[in-house]
């Protein structure tokens, strides 16, 4: 039996998970939101680890991997924004870095042609850290109070990385356009 499709029907699932995890953040349910979040994430790993273990990559779930950890990412900071449990420019700082990257690679694209865009360890580290400060939020709001330090720092790290991953795209891409655009 082929089982190569398994990490896109995982992915797939991923993305289903956003409807009862924007439902329980509508609601105000952050113990339910945490544990759909949570395991929504387990699957990004589980999904990760078998594509790369048995070669079971491809192309569509090159794309929609990404796209199913943006989604996710995105929908749980509006609603915690809706819900004044995340400030509005964080979620606006965060939302305009993906728009000029997706907007960036776009331009390139339909410029330069294809090319395979790599994500910066500094794009893992914001993304690692937004993970972070989400988790400790919807735990902060469900489970139990954390410090308000910790939720401080966090904040702060997530803008810090959020800009500079940000600029960090810009002036590498923006650099290999101009030298690749003769």
């Amino acid at each position: 039996m082929n089982l190569s499709f398994l990490p896109n029907l995982i992915t797939i699932a991923r993305i289903l998970f956003i409807v009862p995890l924007v439902i329980c953040l509508l609601n105000e349910d952050y113990k339910n939101a945490l544990l759909i979040f949570f395991v929504a994430g387990l699957s990004d790993g589980i999904d990760g680890f078998l594509a790369k273990r048995f070669n079971w990559k491809s192309r569509f779930g090159a794309i929609l991997d990404p796209i199913a950890d943006k989604l996710l990412l995105v929908s749980t900071m509006l609603l915690l924004a809706l819900n004044k449990e995340l400030s509005w420019w964080l979620f606006g700082l965060v939302t305009l870095r993906d728009l000029v990257i997706v907007i960036g690679a776009t331009v390139y694209h339909k410029k330069l042609g294809p090319y395979e865009m790599q994500p910066s360890r500094l794009s893992k580290a914001n993304t690692f850290f937004q993970i972070l400060l989400l988790v400790s939020l919807l735990v902060n709001l469900g489970l139990f109070i954390l410090p308000a330090w910790l939720i401080t720092i966090l904040l702060i790290t997530v803008y810090i990385t959020t800009v500079s991953s940000g600029v960090h795209y810009v002036v590498l891409w923006g650099s290999r356009f101009m030298r690749n655009k003769h």
